[in-house]
Parts: C-alpha cells; structure tokens; sequence
C-alpha cells in the first residue's frame, strides 16, 4: 500500500524466486557431484593419485617428490579398509544416479557414455583392469621412475573419469552457480531490509550463524525406551568392559590398564571410581563439539562432543525427556593429562577447584 516501499521492494519475491528457479538444476548438480563422487572410495584414490601428477608438472620432481610422500601415507591407511567389491557395487549404483537423475548437459560426458554403453561393464574394467585397488601393486607402481609413474597414472581409466568429473563440476556447475548464489546472497539481504522497513513495530533477531551461542540444561538420566532406563555418568569401568585388544575402537593402552587396576586416579577419581562421561538435557546441535560445559558457578566441569541417539533429531524437534548432549568429564581429561600423560606442568598452568565453588575476581 506504500508507494515508496512498494517501488523500492516490489519485485523483490519475484526476483527470489527467480534466482531460485535458476539455481535449481545447479544446486542439484552441485549436491550429486559432492555427495556421490566423494562416496565412491576408488574416486578418492584417483583424486590422491591425481595430486601427485599436479604436483610433478608444476613443481617438477622435487614437488612431485614432497606430494608423494603425504600420499603414499594416506593410502597406506586408506587401502587395507577398502573392498573392491562393495566400492564397485556403490560405483554402479551411484554414477547411474548421477547420470540419469540431473540434466545432461550438468553430467560428465565420460560417465554418460560409460553407463549408457554398459555400467557393469565400465565398472569391471576400472576395477579390475587397473591398480588402484591393489595395494602391492600400487605401491610398486609408485616406487618407480617419477616420469612413468605420472605417465601411467595418466592412462588409468578411474583416473581419467575422476578428472572429468572434476572438470565438468567446476566449468558447467560451479562457475555458474557461484554467481546465482551471489544474487540469492544480495536479495536475502534486501529481503531482510525490506522486513525491518515494512514492520518497525518488530524487532528482529540477528543471524546466530558464525557467532557465540549459549544452551543451559541440567545433569540428568533418561528413558530412551521401554524398560530402558540411562543413568547420566559413566565411568573408567565401562572402558574396561568394552576392552577388545587390537580394535581400533575398543584396544585401552596398557599404562591405562595398569592405572585402572592400582585405582591410581590422583585427585581426580571420586570414591573409588574414575568418572569419564556424562549427560545433559543442553540443547545442541553440528558444530558444538568440543563446546566447554560450566557448572552454575562457572568452572569448566566437561567438554561436549555427542548426541544420545534417541536425541538426534533435536535439530528438528527438541523434546527434553530425551534428548541429551553428551559431555567429557574434566576430571577424566585432567587424568589422561596429568597421571596417563604425564603432563604435569599443564596441570600446574591451570586453577583446579576443589569442591567446585563460586569464584571470584
């Protein structure tokens, strides 16, 4: 009904909603090509296996020689976890999708033509006919001559798709959605004035993104389930019923072992037992791990880092008879500093509270 409003802000939804119909096609071409590329795990060794022939043909061999080494260690941990056989089966199921789901013109000519021609068959022969997937021959592979290893990485077939997957995304995707994006960015912002404009009788809440947040809650146990009941602590004790030498979850190294059983906790166990754990009704979401937890008094009493699993919806509906965020105990960082580490002197840097008081300035 302003005339001045209404000339300075009246194609504004209209130009929204432009810019999103535009950004569309983009934005699902962008979502398939992150999360599909980056799940298919021999993608992954063609774009380590691609680093080093960019480093040789910028730096030469002395770059080729430094990039070499970062990858030879990451594959070295990469390879023994992956199967060939489960990795093909994702590759034939994900690059259909990715070929058959988004408009052509968004799609890697080379993974078009190979699944149009026969994805079970193109499957099999970057598998199976190249070395990616068997570390013996790999590494063989990459002991050798600097210039036969670029040479030879060049004609792998998995090597090959992965740069044009790679360039298809960044000359027919990124380029254009970068600058749809940026229209979206400066409407919104528009968008947002025109609100503060139109309705100064509101007040408005600032973006929270990118800046400190505040969740309080209390300590406390809960019913995930039918006779399920969760107290709200853990302890040393339940580490060492989880134990399972030699898995990369569960192994406890031996000194802990030893301090478990002489009960050697210092000043940090409590009647007995070493607290490790605990849960709260703090509302929490992504990004909040490793958020410090205060008590009322405002000492640091733990170290969030988890969700129970009956609470990980809460980013979508909060409920607070079950939702709990899960906390370290700082006792238990203060032993594994101080009486498994050894690390004394950080100990003495800090002011450790016994009992747990308000302090003042």
């Amino acid at each position: 009904a302003n005339p001045l409003l209404k000339e300075k802000y009246g194609n504004l939804l209209q130009d929204l909603n432009s810019a999103y119909n535009d950004i569309k096609s983009f934005g699902l071409a962008r979502d398939y090509y992150t999360e599909i590329i980056s799940k298919i795990e021999l993608m992954t060794i063609a774009a380590q296996l691609n680093t080093v022939v960019q480093a040789f043909e910028k730096g030469g061999k002395k770059g080729y020689d430094d990039r070499l080494v970062v990858v030879k260690n990451m594959l070295a941990d990469f390879i023994p976890e992956f199967s060939a056989e489960v990795d093909k089966k994702l590759f034939e199921a994900l690059m259909e999708m990715y070929v058959t789901d988004q408009p052509k013109n968004l799609v890697s000519t080379m993974a078009y033509d190979y699944v149009q021609a026969d994805s079970l068959k193109t499957a099999d022969n970057i598998y199976y006919n190249n070395k990616l997937y068997d570390s013996a021959k790999l590494f063989l592979l990459l002991n050798g001559n600097a210039e036969n290893v670029v040479n030879e990485i060049k004609e792998m077939a998995a090597v090959k798709l992965y740069k044009d997957l790679l360039s298809n995304y960044q000359n027919n995707v990124q380029k254009d959605i970068s600058g749809i994006q940026n229209r979206i960015n400066i409407a919104q912002r528009t968008y947002m004035q025109a609100q503060m404009d139109v309705f100064k009788e509101k007040t408005f809440y600032p973006d929270a993104n990118s800046t400190l947040r505040l969740t309080y809650g209390k300590v406390q146990g809960y019913t995930g389930r039918d006779a399920v009941k969760y107290g709200y602590m853990t302890e040393l004790s339940g580490v060492m019923e989880k134990y399972k030498p030699g898995d990369y979850e569960f192994d406890v190294p031996l000194k802990l072992q030893q301090l478990y059983k002489n009960k050697d906790y210092g000043q940090y166990g409590k009647n007995g037992k070493m607290p490790v754990c605990f849960i709260a009704t703090n509302h929490t979401t992504g990004g909040n791990s490793g958020s410090p937890a205060l008590d009322a008094y405002g000492n640091l009493i733990g170290l969030n880092f988890d969700r129970a699993w009956e609470g990980t919806m809460s980013d979508i509906n909060y409920d607070a008879s079950i939702c709990r965020n899960i906390m370290v105990d700082i006792r238990y960082v203060l032993f594994i500093v101080d009486k498994f580490a050894g690390a004394e002197r950080l100990i003495n840097e800090m002011k450790l509270v016994h009992p747990k008081k308000l302090q003042k300035n």
